[in-house]
């Protein structure tokens, strides 16, 4: 049976397409999970790709992420990247490794991005490579 990689996407995640496209490009989060499942196919993984508005699923799905053994997590926490300690905890609490993952680099964007609990707390960080930085991301977990 292949392993499973969780996809955790934070707020706002579920407008992709539409929502600043000139940011976050126009694949919607159902078209990367898409991109996802195949090329976890390849790499005989599974993706359980999911989304939340609201921090406590996040931190609920990285703890059932270790419960049920998934190979990692990766995260998309949006905003809370940069304002959740909660999230920071969480990761901390878990064994399951954890990679965060943005479709644009925070770095080159407003100064209050540049901080990342999430990148704390995290194994490695893939950005700026728009939807192929969940995919890059993937490949990282396939190898760990």
């Amino acid at each position: 049976m292949a392993e499973t990689v969780y996809v955790l996407n934070g707020p706002n995640l579920n407008l992709l397409g539409t929502r600043e496209p000139e940011i976050y490009g126009y694949d919607t989060l159902d078209d990367i999970a898409g991109m996802l499942e195949d090329r976890a196919q390849e790499l005989d993984l599974e993706v359980d790709v999911r989304q939340s508005n609201h921090e406590g699923h996040l931190i609920d799905w990285l703890h059932e992420a270790q419960a049920t053994g998934a190979r990692a997590v990766l995260l998309n926490a949006g905003a809370f990247t940069h304002t959740s300690v909660a999230l920071y905890d969480a990761i901390k609490s878990i064994r399951t490794p954890v990679i965060e993952v943005h479709l644009s680099n925070p770095h080159t964007r407003e100064a209050f991005r540049h901080k990342s609990y999430v990148g704390m707390a995290a194994l490695g960080t893939v950005a700026g490579f728009g939807p192929g930085s969940y995919v890059l991301a993937l490949e990282a977990a396939a190898r760990l």
